[in-house]
C-alpha cells in the first residue's frame, strides 16, 4: 500500500503536480456562469410548449436532473438510460438531453426519434455538434455548452426546466457562488490546519472509505465522491445506503494503534466513515445517521464529515455541487498524498 505523505499538501512544489486538476476544479463557479449567461438569448425565446404530459431525460447525469425534478414535478418524469424510447413519448412530452459531453450513436437515435414523434426537446449541447443538429426542429430548445462540464449543464437545464413550471427555482448564480466558496475554503493556498478537503484527505491517506448520504441528492453526491476517491487512490470506495453499510461497518477491523504502517497488504487498511450531510433534517435520515455513527464507535472506526453550509446554499442544487466539490477536492488531495500525478 502506498504511504500518505502529508507533507506534500503544503509543499508550493508538490501542488504544481495536480495544479490542472485544482484549477479545473476551482473553475467550476466560472463555467456555471458562462453557461448560464450563454442561456439567456434560448431562455428569452422560450420553448413553445404547454405543460406537457410527461418529461423523458437522456444523457449524461440525467439521474440527476431526475433527484432534483422528481419530488416536485407535476407530472410523469422519467430518467431513460435503455437504448431508443419508450413507446409513450409523442408531441405532448418534452425529452430532454444532456449532451455537454458528446453524444454516442444510441443518444443520437434516440433523439431523431423524438423529433420524428413531434415531441419537444431541450437539448444542452456545443451548438456544432451532432447532437444539436439531430435535435433540429420547430419544437426545440438549445442550451449552447462550450465546455464538456456535465454538471454546469444540469444547473442551467434546470433554470428552464423551474421556467416551464416543471421543478424548483435554480439560480446560476448562487450556484456558481457556492462552488467559488468551497474553492477558496479547499484552496492549495490554504495550509492543513484552514483547509478541510486537505483534512479529509489526510484522515483517508491509509483508509477505506464508506460514504453515506441520508437524502436522494446527499446519496448521489455520495457516490460521486466514492467515485472521485477510488480514481484518486486506486483503492475500494463504497457508497450505499444505510442497511447496506451496516454489516460493512460491523465487519470493520478495529485499529491497532501498534501496527507499522509500512507493513501489511491491502487488506489491511482501516475503515473511515465519511458522512456527506447536506442539512436534512428528516426524521429518517437523523435516525439512520445515528445508527451508523454508533455501529462506527462501537467498531472504533473513524468518523469524517463532508457538510453543506445551510446559510448560504439554501437550494438543493446549492448544496449538492458544494457537497461534491468538497469531496473532488479532497480526492485530488488524497491522490498528491499518495504521490500520483494528477
Amino acid at each position: 500500500m502506498l504511504r500518505f505523505d502529508e507533507s506534500l499538501l503544503d509543499d508550493p512544489q508538490a501542488l504544481l503536480r495536480v495544479d490542472e486538476r485544482l484549477r479545473d476544479l476551482a473553475s467550476a463557479g466560472a463555467r456555471v456562469r458562462i453557461l448560464g449567461s450563454a442561456a439567456r438569448p434560448a431562455r428569452a425565446s422560450g420553448l413553445d410548449i404547454d405543460r406537457p404530459r410527461g418529461v423523458l431525460a437522456l444523457g449524461t447525469e440525467a439521474r440527476l436532473v431526475r433527484a432534483v425534478l422528481e419530488p416536485v414535478c407535476p407530472v410523469p418524469f422519467v430518467a431513460w438510460q435503455i437504448d431508443g424510447l419508450p413507446g409513450w413519448v409523442g408531441p405532448l412530452d418534452l425529452v430532454v438531453v444532456l449532451a455537454s459531453e458528446g453524444s454516442g450513436p444510441d443518444l443520437m437515435s434516440a433523439v431523431g426519434e423524438a423529433v420524428r414523434r413531434g415531441a419537444s426537446v431541450l437539448v444542452a449541447g456545443s451548438p456544432d455538434s451532432p447532437i444539436v443538429e439531430q435535435a433540429a426542429s420547430r419544437s426545440t430548445m438549445v442550451l449552447p455548452t462550450d465546455h464538456g462540464d456535465p454538471l454546469a449543464a444540469v444547473v442551467v437545464t434546470l433554470e428552464v426546466l423551474h421556467e416551464l413550471g416543471l421543478g424548483p427555482r435554480v439560480d446560476h448564480e448562487r450556484v456558481a457562488a457556492c462552488a467559488d466558496r468551497v474553492a477558496e475554503e479547499c484552496s492549495p493556498h490554504r495550509n492543513l490546519a484552514q483547509n478541510p478537503a486537505k483534512e479529509l484527505a489526510l484522515a483517508l491517506g491509509d483508509a477505506q472509505p464508506l460514504v453515506w448520504g441520508g437524502t436522494v441528492l446527499a446519496a448521489r453526491a455520495a457516490r460521486r465522491i466514492a467515485e472521485a476517491l477510488r480514481v484518486a487512490s486506486g483503492r475500494p470506495a463504497l457508497s450505499a445506503d444505510a442497511r447496506a453499510l451496516m454489516p460493512v461497518l460491523e465487519a470493520c477491523t478495529p485499529p491497532d494503534p501498534f501496527r507499522d504502517p509500512f507493513e501489511g497488504g491491502e487488506g489491511e487498511a482501516p475503515c473511515v466513515l465519511v458522512v456527506v450531510d447536506d442539512g436534512s433534517r428528516d426524521d429518517r435520515v437523523r435516525r439512520e445517521r445515528g445508527e451508523l455513527v454508533a455501529a462506527a464507535q462501537q467498531q472504533g472506526v473513524r468518523i469524517c464529515e463532508v457538510v453543506a453550509a445551510a446559510d448560504e446554499c439554501s437550494g438543493e442544487l446549492d448544496r449538492y455541487v458544494e457537497l461534491v466539490q468538497r469531496g473532488r477536492f479532497a480526492a485530488t488531495y488524497l491522490q498528491l498524498g499518495l504521490g500520483e500525478q494528477a
